[in-house]
């Protein structure tokens, strides 16, 4: 089955879940991680890897809309899927070094965490789940990531 296709149907079963969505683990740099002490917030988890031009195109826009919502109630998360847990580490401390000033945000790796329904690593990326602050999926962006992402964040938000 090709990806896209898989990464679809994987939506579709998501839709159809009502809990909140799980996930734990460790960040890159080894903090504890889970999305449930985010409750209260809307959480924007970016599925992205360092052989997806796409993903890595839109990480300086991430960064500047997530410096943006500073002060809100508002998380973006970085989830990387490389085969290499090292290929991630290596490009966001990159990142890190070339955009001193950018907002902090978790920065994990796929094979550092446990997914609990109705969550699962997606089999093509770039993805995008918006959660809300009670932590369910309330939009689903694949492929490219249109301008209407942001919106549906910024709905979310007070």
């Amino acid at each position: 089955m090709r990806p896209l296709i898989t990464a679809l149907l994987l939506l579709l079963s998501l839709s159809a879940a009502a809990q909140p969505v799980r996930l734990n683990g460790s960040t890159l740099d080894g903090q504890r991680f889970s999305l449930e002490a985010l409750r209260g917030k809307v959480v924007m988890l970016f599925f992205w890897n360092t052989d997806c031009a796409p993903c890595i195109q839109k990480m300086p826009e991430l960064r500047e809309n997530a410096a943006g919502w500073r002060g809100k109630p508002f998380e973006l998360v970085l989830v990387s899927t490389d085969r290499d847990r090292a290929a991630a580490l290596s490009y966001l401390q990159t990142l890190k070094t070339m955009a001193k000033n950018g907002p902090a945000m978790p920065a994990l790796w796929a094979g550092d965490l446990t997914f609990g329904a109705p969550l699962a690593a997606p089999a093509a990326v770039p993805l995008m789940l918006v959660i809300d602050a009670k932590g369910n999926i309330v939009a689903r962006h694949a492929g490219r990531m249109a301008p209407e992402a942001w919106d549906d964040v910024a709905d979310l938000l007070p």
